[in-house]
């Protein structure tokens, strides 16, 4: 009778070292971060247009996905899609290696197999990585040092209190909802269990639901961080996360916070099935 391989119970981890976790999770975000920038792109200017003006009282130059990259690419050119990728790059590698090196640690541990574990370890890996990554979401290295010698060091976390409740609820959202949908489907046995394509539907499954509970987190983060300040570094239109919030809601109506969700979801649907599905493989790879 030939020897096979033990497989681990439906919904259990097989786990790699944090270490090889750290550098497989940002070379995998950062692989799929090159596909999905110019999509970043169209989501910010949607996500900034007619901030803080009542639904109607403003042009819009970007109206839609299609339409709003021909005029991103009629202003900028088509280089311009790829704005900001140095810094898209450098945000991708420092959060992710952080979150995913927490993951690990969490997975190490036997964290993630308790009840809401994966949620929490997501949550809590999201958070930290998000803290570490901050300064490269909010600028290129060449604009850190003008931040650096006018707002101090404080001013390279300007908005992080908008970056870490979005990533710590998307951080949950996709590592906990992956992790369910690829048991499931294993568990349905539609698809060889060692497929790609197990990880692929995972993904798949798993983005909309990041895509439903980052949205409006993903909206205040991009204001926050693109808001003007003053001398001091402080915010000239919000005092935080929840004035953002209270903002946004009273004079833009509540569906503003789910501004650009066809973009977002075109951004982050991708993204997370991409990151996902690469960091899966690569891990078959390592063990």
């Amino acid at each position: 009778m030939p020897l096979t391989r033990a497989q681990p119970a439906a919904g259990a981890e097989e786990t790699v070292a944090p270490t090889v976790d750290l550098v497989l999770g940002a070379s995998a975000c950062c692989l799929a971060c090159v596909f999905t920038n110019p999509l970043e792109v169209v989501k910010t200017r949607l996500q900034l247009q007619g901030e803080l003006q009542a639904p109607g009282t403003y042009p819009q130059p970007y109206r839609g996905f299609v339409a709003s990259v021909a005029a991103v690419a009629r202003a900028d050119g088509l280089c311009g899609l790829q704005k900001g990728l140095a810094a898209s790059l450098l945000y991708q590698g420092l959060m992710n290696s952080v979150r995913f090196y927490c993951y690990g640690l969490a997975c190490q541990a036997g964290l993630t197999q308790q009840p809401g574990g994966t949620v929490v370890a997501g949550a809590v890996a999201g958070a930290l990585g998000a803290f570490v990554g901050s300064p490269a979401y909010l600028s290129v290295l060449g604009a850190m040092e003008t931040i650096w010698r006018q707002q101090g060091l404080a001013g390279l976390w300007r908005g992080v209190g908008g970056a870490v409740p979005r990533v710590m609820v998307g951080s949950a959202a996709q590592l906990a909802t992956f992790a369910s949908a690829k048991a499931w489907v294993q568990e349905r046995q539609w698809l060889p269990e060692d497929s790609w394509l197990v990880a692929l539907a995972g993904g798949m499954i798993s983005s909309v639901a990041v895509v439903a509970v980052m949205t409006p987190f993903d909206v205040v983060s991009t204001r926050l961080y693109n808001q003007p300040v003053d001398g001091a570094g402080r915010g000239q239109l919000y005092a935080g996360l929840a004035d953002c919030l209270v903002k946004i809601w009273r004079q833009e109506g509540p569906l503003a916070l789910y501004k650009g969700l066809g973009p977002a979801y075109l951004r982050l649907g991708p993204h997370t099935i991409l990151s996902m599905l690469f960091w899966d493989e690569l891990r078959k790879l390592a063990r």
